[in-house]
């Protein structure tokens, strides 16, 4: 499975952007090959728009879970729709290798 964490930067070692549509990176990690790719949030700078636009960015990318600091309210239905599995993890000390770390246990 390919989970979609928001990142502040384009490493493990950096940490999770509380922002969804407007975080800096996605980390992909799949599951299944235990490998994550870094890709920069293409609707980071959209006037409007950007959380919808992030949803089927990362969508593309064949994810079904996503785990940010908050998401907007435009987004919660579309991801539903999409059958794509929201996670809400507020703690801005957390790095992707920590939450990678989690998926993995």
């Amino acid at each position: 499975m390919k989970v979609a964490i928001t990142s502040t930067g384009n490493g493990p070692e950096n940490k999770i952007d509380s922002r969804f549509g407007r975080c800096s990176y996605f980390a992909i990690y799949d599951t299944e090959i235990n490998s994550t790719e870094y890709i920069p949030n293409p609707n980071k700078e959209s006037v409007e728009g950007a959380g919808p636009a992030a949803v089927e960015f990362i969508a593309s990318r064949g994810v079904k879970k996503v785990i940010s600091g908050e998401f907007g309210a435009k987004v919660k239905p579309i991801f539903d729709q999409l059958c794509i599995q929201l996670v809400v993890l507020n703690d801005p000390e957390k790095s992707i290798s920590d939450i990678i770390s989690l998926l993995n246990q």
